[in-house]
């Protein structure tokens, strides 16, 4: 429908592509105003007219359409009408496409996001989560418009922490307590020698002397390094599976640590680097910006060294046409630094290329969450206690319901998720297990017991075929109707999200189509004795039903059949 008024728009609007009209159509906030809504203060300028004058014009020229009930002007606004039968019809046939929301846009087109990245050999708290869960989002929303997307965990896996530790495991660790315990273990060393060192200073010296060792090829001091990482990467990959993610590559710091030498040359050779202090940098005071340090005063490459390296390696590997970083906030002037460099290289794909994407903070204030050390929340521990409180309430409420586990895991998990992804992803979180696993909010639950419900109402209509004509004209309820434009808006929802780098936009629409199912679930009867109404309403279920399940699977979330 909103192609079909399109159409009817461009050829009256000049200086206007249909691209630029369809981001100016609305949908109107009450039926009364009709179903879409086009204003006309944009084109004041264009056409040298008010734009209550120019909306009356293009009332004139559209003149009658045989699929509008009316087109009215109201102000500056034209609003249009749809025949309730049209645009049931075609409301319903566009959803029934098990391709709906899908688009090509992306064909031929890579994207790469660097999302997660935790730091080896420290523990997966949930700090680590915001990134992973906003990342793997929008791998999916880009994965449905086509884009080819290439999933890196960009590992902090290189540093002098690796010389400090290495020191503390030779002095006061030993293998077993490591095998044992793993990054428990690796953490209580790394607060040991902190406390050791302020007693003893040369530790600090012994621990570069590690690292030196490292950079320089050391048998013994790469084995133990190569050891702290596998530890690592096995408790990480415990934490993605409950979380249903994966990643095409784990190419740490690491990874670029000989690639970062061709990157000192590109710069040397471009005249960028300049001497500061014993360290090499760019000036980027031009830019109103701080110098970025490439290299240290004894040579060695740091994070923006092996971050401009990553970039390159990736550019001339996957061909991306977008790189996309998803991390605090706080890092925005690191990737501004690094992004300029890459520009200034010559590089002028830089500019529209190469993107931060950043997030809030999780506020933990209130939440009474278990945890195995001081303050630190780890992110395994918040799955499985939700995991747990899932399965009390799905026991309490539905004791009888086969699988409480593997549905209690569904239900955990996503409530987590979209407690984070709800919110606009620059904002701060807050966490309360009232609010997180509440079945009746704006929570990850009640979209999952909305599809549950939908799921119900279809297969207690044993009889209901998809494939079978639809009898267009009885669905004249307004509770159905809303339902319908609810749904309707689902393609948008996606590429909005997308342009935005915002899940949230999914998250919210999730919730509005739940909240407009409800509502019809509870002023309509479905399950009618006249076949042919029960048919038309139980497939405004049926598709209901599978947008959801769409829209969580856009956000990592599953969907249960039944809770």
């Amino acid at each position: 429908m909103k192609t079909k008024i399109i159409d009817l728009l461009t050829p009256h609007i000049e200086g206007m592509s249909s691209e630029e009209i369809s981001t100016l159509i609305e949908i109107p906030p009450r039926p009364e105003m009709g179903d879409f809504a086009f204003p006309c203060f944009r084109l004041a300028k264009l056409m040298h007219k008010a734009p209550n004058a120019i909306a009356a014009d293009i009332r004139a020229a559209i003149g009658d359409v045989d699929f509008l009930e009316k087109i009215e002007v109201q102000g500056a606004y034209l609003n249009f009408y749809v025949k309730t039968e049209v645009f049931v019809k075609s409301m319903i046939d566009a959803a029934s496409d098990k391709n709906f929301g899908s688009s090509d846009i992306g064909q031929n087109k890579v994207i790469c996001i660097d999302y997660s990245s935790p730091n080896v050999a420290k523990n997966f708290h949930v700090g680590h989560l915001r990134t992973t869960i906003i990342g793997n989002s929008l791998y999916k929303i880009f994965s449905k418009l086509g884009y080819q997307v290439v999933r890196i965990n960009h590992l902090g896996d290189w540093g002098t922490q690796f010389g400090k530790l290495i020191v503390a495991y030779k002095a006061w660790g030993s293998k077993e307590a490591v095998e044992k315990d793993g990054i428990a273990e690796l953490m209580k060393l790394y607060v040991k020698f902190h406390e050791e060192a302020d007693k003893n200073p040369e530790l600090v010296d012994e621990a570069r002397a590690w690292f030196a060792k490292m950079e320089n090829g050391d048998e013994e001091a790469l084995s133990i390094w190569q050891w702290f990482k596998d530890i690592s990467l096995v408790e990480y990959k415990r934490t993605y599976d409950l979380l249903g993610m994966d990643f095409d590559y784990y190419l740490g710091e690491s990874f670029y640590r000989d690639k970062c030498q061709a990157v000192v040359e590109k710069l040397t050779d471009a005249g960028l680097l300049k001497e500061s202090e014993g360290a090499m940098i760019v000036d980027l005071s031009e830019y109103n910006m701080a110098p970025c340090i490439v290299t240290k005063k004894d040579g060695s490459s740091i994070y923006a060294t092996r971050d401009l390296a990553a970039i390159f390696y990736r550019k001339d590997t996957y061909h991306f046409s977008k790189c996309l970083y998803v991390t605090g906030q706080e890092q925005k002037l690191h990737f501004a630094q690094v992004f300029k460099v890459v520009e200034l290289l010559g590089n002028e794909w830089a500019k529209d290329s190469l993107i931060h994407i950043p997030y809030g903070l999780v506020s933990l204030e209130g939440a009474k969450l278990s945890t195995r050390s001081g303050n630190i929340i780890y992110a395994e521990d918040l799955l499985h206690d939700a995991i747990s409180k899932s399965l009390e309430i799905i026991t309490e409420k539905s004791p009888n319901l086969p699988n409480k586990e593997k549905v209690s895991r569904m239900v955990g998990v996503g409530a987590i998720l979209f407690n984070d992804l709800y919110n606009q992803r620059i904002k701060d979180v807050s966490f309360s297990w009232d609010k997180v696993l509440n079945f009746d909010g704006e929570t990850g639950p009640y979209v999952q017991y909305t599809h549950a419900r939908c799921s119900s109402v279809v297969r207690l209509a044993e009889d209901f075929d998809p494939e079978k004509v639809i009898d267009y004209s009885v669905i004249t309820e307004p509770d159905a109707i809303d339902l319908l434009k609810e749904l309707s808006r689902f393609p948008e929802v996606i590429t909005d999200a997308a342009e935005k780098y915002e899940p949230s936009i999914v998250a919210r629409f999730a919730v509005d189509v739940a909240q407009a199912f409800n509502k019809f679930y509870n002023s309509t009867r479905i399950h009618v004795p006249e076949e042919h109404i029960k048919q038309a309403r139980v497939m405004l279920a049926y598709l209901t039903k599978n947008t959801l399940h769409d829209a969580l699977e856009l956000l990592g979330i599953r969907a249960p059949e039944a809770m």
